[in-house]
């Protein structure tokens, strides 16, 4: 399993993710799954991945190859028009591979599902922020829907829903999203450090802010403490059940 969360605010997009990847509880390593192509000045696009380790790396080495030998015949990340454009090549891209991996049968190819979050912008457009499932259709983010999770997402998802603004800066964003990512971390084993956090400015055109957390991160350790102390004083000050 894996837990990574897309996020859009008025300044950009911030992106999170996981890199824990486990076949078992004695079979466990460390996988990147935030991918990121860029062309500086032109185009920033960021995907994130879950689900079966050998479907997300075939897509994601599907799409990287295309950049490197583009044909006409296969229009690249690097070459399409508009962030949903991109959406729809990698939506396809998910489909093909899917397809070839999986044998024939009934639900064959449950086991190869993945799910990917992408994200970025290309000149001339807004950064955009799109869901993309193993069926290869997808979803963009709204005001009513800004941030997409994928993996792990139940234990995160309360805490951003409660205070995600979209006016929020990109410290407190990433401060958000370490909560979440904190929470899921102490309640799921299949989720685990070290983090890839990565800001994307809007109209910059290049990647901003990129960087892992270990479990040895300073900020980390104390956004972990920090959080784990206000919830227990937050329990303390609630008052007691009446005793009738």
């Amino acid at each position: 399993m894996t837990y990574c969360v897309g996020l859009k605010i008025d300044r950009g997009l911030v992106f999170m993710s996981d890199t824990r990847t486990n076949a078992g509880i004695d079979s466990i390593s460390t996988f990147r799954k935030m991918h990121v192509w860029e062309v500086p000045g032109e185009r920033v696009i960021v995907l994130m991945s879950a689900g079966n380790l050998a479907t997300t790396q075939s897509v994601v080495s599907m799409l990287d190859e295309r950049t490197k030998a583009p044909n006409e015949r296969a229009p690249t990340l690097l070459e399409m028009p508009s962030m949903f454009q991109t959406a729809k090549l990698v939506g396809n891209v998910v489909k093909e591979v899917i397809a070839h991996s999986s044998p024939e049968g009934e639900k064959a190819d449950s086991y190869f599902n993945a799910s990917f979050i992408l994200g970025g912008q290309i000149r001339g457009t807004e950064p955009r922020l799109f869901m993309i499932y193993p069926e290869g259709n997808f979803i963009e983010s709204s005001d009513d829907t800004p941030f997409f999770q994928v993996g792990e997402t139940k234990y995160g998802k309360p805490i951003i829903v409660r205070a995600y603004d979209r006016t929020m800066s990109l410290a407190e964003t990433v401060k958000l999203l370490l909560v979440s990512f904190d929470s899921t971390l102490k309640s799921n084993l299949s989720v685990g450090l070290p983090l890839d956090l990565l800001f994307y400015e809007k109209d910059s055109f290049r990647i901003g802010l990129k960087k892992r957390i270990a479990q040895d991160d300073p900020y980390y350790r104390t956004i972990s403490d920090g959080w784990s102390n206000a919830l227990r004083q937050a329990f303390r000050s609630l008052p007691d059940f009446p005793d009738t």
